[in-house]
Formats: structure tokens, C-alpha cells, sequence
């Protein structure tokens, strides 16, 4: 009986060698949910038109809810600095290449994104209100500089859905074709 349970206990701690910390875990999928969350709001509030209460609304919705998904970025780096990264199952080397491309381009695009638009809304003279507390403005009523910041914000939001793609198809080739369980890393 001790012996069944030692050798099932086994597959267990290596598989749990093999994951993300649990902190790292929770903030993936917070971080992704938010994400998501906000270029759906962000696509939708864009088409509405100008002057509509509800389209004021969801613009400070949208930038209070960014800023805290860039808070929780923030904090995922500074973390997955702090934990052990499991590694990677065997992979082609293009493979392995592609994967820490995609992420780092992740990355870059969640932390370029609220700052775009944080300075966006810079040169303009209503700024950002960060769940009601207004935050300095680094800019001025500028058209010219607004509409700089926020095409970079637009163009990163686009990239962010490709890589999201990218990212969301290769765990999914790994969980169905190569049947690595390199999606378990991850899930809660």
C-alpha cells in the first residue's frame, strides 16, 4: 500500500516540476481575460459615435481597466523573474525560437499598449482617470501628438490579436498534435 502510494506520488512531483507557479498561473489567465476583455471593448467603443454618454463611459472603463491589466503585467514580470521557468518539452529548434519570439513580442505589446494609450491620452485635455483619480497628464491638448499615440496603440492592438492567434494555435499544436502536455504548464 505504501509502495502504490510513493510510485502515484512520483508522476505528480515531476509533473508539477514541469509548471508554472501558481501565482504565474493566475495572473496568465487574469491577464489574458483582461486582454481580451478590452480589445473586444476597444473594437466596439471605436464605432460608436462621437458625443454618446455611454461611449464616454466605456473610454474611461476601457482605460482604467488597462491600467490595471498593465499593473498586473508589471507584476507577472517582475514575478516570472522571481520563479523558476519549467522547460520546455523537446522541440525543434525553430520551434523553441518561434515560441520565445511570440512571447517576447507578448510582452513588448502588453506593456507598449497602455503606455500608447496612456500617452494618447496625454494631449488631450481630458487625460486619464484611473478609476476616478485623475493621473498627471505628460502631454498637452496636441491633435497632431494624440493621434501619433494612438494610431501606435491601434497598430499594437492589431499585433496583439495576431500574436494571441500565434500563441493560442501553438499551445493548441502542442496539446493536439505533438500531445507534449506542454498545455498543462499552464492550466490552473
Amino acid at each position: 500500500m505504501t509502495i502504490a502510494r510513493s510510485s502515484s506520488a512520483l508522476p505528480r512531483a515531476r509533473a508539477s516540476a514541469h509548471r508554472y507557479a501558481g501565482s504565474l498561473i493566475a495572473l496568465h489567465w487574469l491577464i489574458a481575460l483582461g486582454i481580451v476583455g478590452m480589445l473586444a471593448l476597444g473594437l466596439y467603443m471605436v464605432g460608436l459615435p462621437k458625443g454618446l454618454p455611454l461611449k464616454a463611459t466605456l473610454i474611461n472603463l476601457h482605460k482604467s481597466i488597462g491600467l490595471t491589466v498593465f499593473l498586473l503585467v508589471l507584476l507577472r514580470i517582475m514575478a516570472r523573474v522571481a520563479f523558476h521557468r519549467p522547460p520546455l518539452p523537446p522541440m525543434r529548434p525553430w520551434q523553441r525560437a518561434a515560441a520565445r519570439t511570440t512571447q517576447g513580442l507578448l510582452y513588448v505589446a502588453m506593456v507598449g499598449m497602455p503606455l500608447s494609450g496612456y500617452l494618447g491620452s496625454s494631449f488631450n485635455r481630458f487625460g486619464t482617470r484611473f478609476w476616478g483619480v485623475l493621473l498627471p497628464k505628460w502631454g498637452w491638448d496636441d491633435a497632431g501628438m494624440r493621434a501619433l499615440f494612438f494610431g501606435i496603440h491601434e497598430v499594437i492592438g492589431y499585433t496583439l490579436i495576431v500574436l494571441i492567434v500565434l500563441h493560442v494555435a501553438g499551445a493548441l499544436k502542442h496539446q493536439w498534435i505533438d500531445r507534449d502536455n506542454l498545455l498543462a504548464r499552464m492550466l490552473p
